[in-house]
């Protein structure tokens, strides 16, 4: 039970950093969000190759993974292990086969959402 607390907690902590940090580049910086989201996905992708973001998924788990850093995390493990499995073909075909499924439900979702609700631009 305690262990089970502790998984939460860390997971709260690891994701709450990861998003804060995204909030304090959106509020004191000029980048776009869609600039900080490709910052992330590809801070995500360096910190897996220098093997420091396993660490933190180790400690974090779901607070690391579902953020974008948790993205890039997925493609380059993914990247990694077709690479071992088939070779140069797999830097291309890895990353796109670990993350297929989520970015399947990701639109899955996003268009039920769009049914059910009525889309319309800002203005």
């Amino acid at each position: 039970m305690r262990e089970t607390v502790m998984q939460y907690l860390n997971a709260f902590a690891i994701g709450g950093l990861i998003c804060s940090a995204g909030q304090v580049l959106i509020d004191k910086t000029k980048l776009t969000p869609a600039r900080i989201l490709v910052l992330f996905v590809s801070m995500g992708v360096v910190l897996t190759a220098l093997g420091v973001y396993q660490g933190i998924v180790d400690v974090g788990g779901a607070g690391a993974t579902i953020p974008l850093t948790g993205f890039g995390y997925s493609l380059a493990k993914g990247a990694f292990r077709d690479v071992d499995k088939y070779g140069l073909l797999g830097a291309f075909t890895g990353g796109i086969r670990a993350t297929a499924a989520g970015v399947a439900a990701a639109v899955f979702f996003s268009y039920l959402a769009a049914v059910a609700f009525k889309p319309r631009a800002k203005s």
